[in-house]
C-alpha cells in the first residue's frame, strides 16, 4: 500500500483536479498543518486522504474534516455526535456548515457521512475563510 504524505497528496491533486478546486485543497492541507493538533494521511492506493484532527481534554483525538486527492471533503458530524457529548459543540458546528454551504445536515437527510466534491462546496474564495473559521472555532471549543 502507497503511503500518502504532503508532497505525494498535493502532486496528485493538482493532476487530477482543475486549478482552482486544487488551489482551494491546497489552501485547506496548509490550514491543516498549520492548525490542526494532528494530521493523518491514507494509505490507500485509489487516492491519496488527509485528516484533519484536534486533540481534546474530554474526547481524545477526534477528526474534523477529511480531503481526498481527488477533491472531495468530508465532515464526520455523525461520528462526531457520537463521540462528543456536549450537543451544542456539534450543533454550532452543523449551524455554521448550513450556513456557509447552505446546504442542510439533519440526520434524517445526512444519516451517514458522505464525501462531497470541492466544487459543489466551495464557489468563492471567501467560503474557504469562512470554513476555516468555522474549523478554528470548533478547535477552540473542543480544547476547553
Amino acid at each position: 500500500m502507497a503511503k500518502w504524505d504532503k508532497d505525494l497528496f498535493i502532486k496528485t491533486i493538482k493532476e487530477s483536479c482543475q486549478t482552482r478546486i486544487s488551489n482551494i485543497v491546497v489552501d485547506l492541507v496548509k490550514f491543516t498543518e498549520d492548525e490542526a493538533d494532528s494530521v493523518s494521511w491514507g494509505r490507500g492506493e485509489g487516492y491519496g486522504t488527509m485528516t484533519f484532527k484536534c486533540k481534546s481534554i474530554d474526547y481524545g483525538l477526534i477528526p474534523l474534516f477529511h480531503l481526498t486527492s481527488n477533491g472531495q471533503i468530508k465532515f464526520p458530524l455523525n461520528l462526531l455526535k457520537q463521540k462528543i457529548s456536549k450537543k451544542e459543540i456539534i450543533r454550532e458546528y452543523q449551524l455554521k456548515l448550513e450556513s456557509n454551504f447552505m446546504m442542510y445536515f439533519d440526520e434524517e437527510v445526512y444519516p451517514t457521512d458522505i464525501f462531497y466534491t470541492i466544487d459543489e462546496l466551495f464557489v468563492m474564495q471567501i467560503e474557504v475563510q469562512k470554513f476555516i473559521l468555522t474549523i478554528q472555532g470548533l478547535s477552540a471549543r473542543l480544547h476547553q
